[in-house]
């Protein structure tokens, strides 16, 4: 029984990792412009890498491939969205237009004071 209670919690655990993956994929191809690509990217990425590693680590059923798990986990929540954050300003600082629909460039206005 408790196998069988796993195995589901592991397939709605990759189930959902494919749909944040999915969801970062759609928004790359569908955003329109670098900083929103980016965004989307680095979010729903990162959400959807940490639900399939910790399927991964849940299906193996060891404590070491947990803890491995574990640990990429929070490397890919630490170097994903502040790698995005790096490239977005170094983006900006070389001219990189946003969209015609931005309302507010926040690091146009820190950079003219």
């Amino acid at each position: 029984m408790a196998q069988y209670i796993l195995a589901g919690l592991v397939s709605i655990l990759m189930l959902g990792g494919a749909v944040f993956a999915l969801t970062a994929s759609i928004g790359l191809l569908r955003l329109p412009d670098l900083y929103s690509r980016m965004h989307a990217a680095s979010k729903a990425g990162t959400v959807g890498a940490g639900l399939i590693f910790l399927a991964v680590g849940l299906h193996a059923q060891e404590l070491s491939t947990f803890v491995r798990a574990c640990a990429g986990i929070v490397f890919f929540i630490i170097t994903a969205p502040i790698s995005a954050h790096l490239l977005a300003r170094a983006s900006h600082e070389v001219g990189y237009p946003l969209d015609e629909k931005t309302v507010i460039d926040e690091l146009q206005s820190r950079t003219d004071t």
